[in-house]
């Protein structure tokens, strides 16, 4: 599994991933909506990209759907992109109109690829949240399993374009 570390402060969690493929390549899983969607999630709540706009104050909606068909929607407001580098979002819940859910907390996440000694890419995200308090409900709620999954897919979709 290409996940070597998943680190956790008082209101952070970091998931660090390492990738056989250049930087370049791992930036256009986040830039391409057709192949986030491919992995953004786990592989049991596919995601589906409606709007992709990853420029700054730019916006992403998209919805998962679960084994059952149940739906969750999901959306990112940007704060900044460094491509092919960083990227900085607001994430949150949304509604069955896709809009911001008020009743659920937003989190800020920031990815960062690095290139490897020795080729490939080290990718972090990590997630802000507004309290521990907030960390530990999305915990319990199955993020940080949700984020394992997820960056777990990305080998099958690098080998895929190589």
């Amino acid at each position: 599994m290409p996940v070597i570390n998943v680190s956790k402060t008082d209101t952070t969690m970091t998931v660090t991933a390492e990738y056989d493929a250049p930087v370049d390549r791992v930036w256009k899983l986040w830039e391409d909506p057709r192949q986030l969607e491919r992995w953004w999630g786990p592989p049991t709540y596919p995601a589906t990209f409606t709007d992709h706009d990853l420029t700054p104050g730019g916006h992403s909606r998209y919805i998962m759907t679960g084994p059952e068909g149940e739906k969750s929607g999901g959306w990112w407001r940007v704060i900044s992109v460094e491509a092919p580098r960083r990227l900085e979002l607001e994430d949150g819940f949304a509604d069955e109109s896709g809009n911001p859910n008020p009743d659920m907390p937003s989190m800020t996440m920031r990815v960062s690829l690095e290139d490897r000694p020795g080729g490939g890419t080290q990718m972090s995200v990590e997630t802000t949240f507004a309290s521990g308090e907030v960390l530990e409900q999305m915990v319990s709620m199955g993020m940080e399993e949700g984020m394992l999954a997820a960056a777990g897919q990305i080998d099958d979709l690098l080998a895929e374009a190589a």
